[in-house]
């Protein structure tokens, strides 16, 4: 894997930036600006949710309200392995933290995976925040 400062790495972060500016809702972008700049975590857990739910393989499977912490990724969701490798790359990618294969696997709810994501969050410092 990359290193967070490298040109590929932050070329990478550009990228899914952009991503989530063109392909998500205004909100989303927005949670995503306060969250780099107040590193408030229920602004990150409104991303988190919303790549999760684009992430989906299943479309039909999407919850028409806001999930529950206790839904499973794979039995109640459809996730696959790809799927889930998919949106830990964005996530990585988009906060700019490294995320291993042994520490996915241990993701197995909705709940799991805000909480997973607010501690990746919490142990890394926080980026520049986006112009």
């Amino acid at each position: 894997m990359t290193p967070p400062h490298s040109p590929s790495a932050s070329s990478g972060r550009n990228d899914a930036v952009q991503t989530l500016d063109r392909h998500f809702p205004p909100e989303i972008r927005a949670a995503y600006e306060r969250f780099m700049q107040t590193r408030v975590p229920a602004d990150a857990d409104t991303v988190v949710l919303a790549i999760m739910l684009d992430h989906m393989p299943e479309k039909d499977r999407r919850p028409s309200t806001p999930p529950a912490d206790t839904l499973t990724l794979v039995a109640d969701l459809g996730f696959d392995s790809v799927a889930i490798a998919e949106m830990v790359f964005f996530l990585e990618d988009l906060f700019e933290v490294r995320i291993s294969n042994d520490e996915i696997l241990r993701v197995r709810t909705v709940g799991d995976l805000r909480a997973f994501v607010r501690q990746k969050l919490d142990a890394s410092p926080p980026a520049n925040p986006p112009a």
